[in-house]
């Protein structure tokens, strides 16, 4: 099995959108999200637009900060490969 470059996949990008919809829904702005996690804005910015890739304590990280399950989430994208 050859690897990708997983942050242009579209599993990551369906990450990627679930983590962007899960902080529009709380109605946070990426600077509000950022203070919670105790960084910079641009730390938001730059791994929802793709240009920074979560790593997992990281996205652990995010997912606790937006209430999300991380667990669950990670389900979703692995029931993707077996559907």
């Amino acid at each position: 099995m050859r690897m990708v470059n997983s942050v242009h996949t579209p599993k990551y990008r369906s990450l990627l959108k679930t983590l962007v919809e899960a902080r529009k829904s709380k109605k946070l702005s990426q600077a509000e999200l950022a203070e919670k996690l105790g960084r910079v804005q641009t730390f938001v910015s730059k791994y929802e637009r793709g240009e920074r890739r979560l790593d997992v304590i990281e996205f652990i990280e995010v997912a606790n900060a937006l209430e999300l399950d991380a667990i669950k989430v990670i389900r979703k994208l692995v029931a993707v490969d077996h559907a």
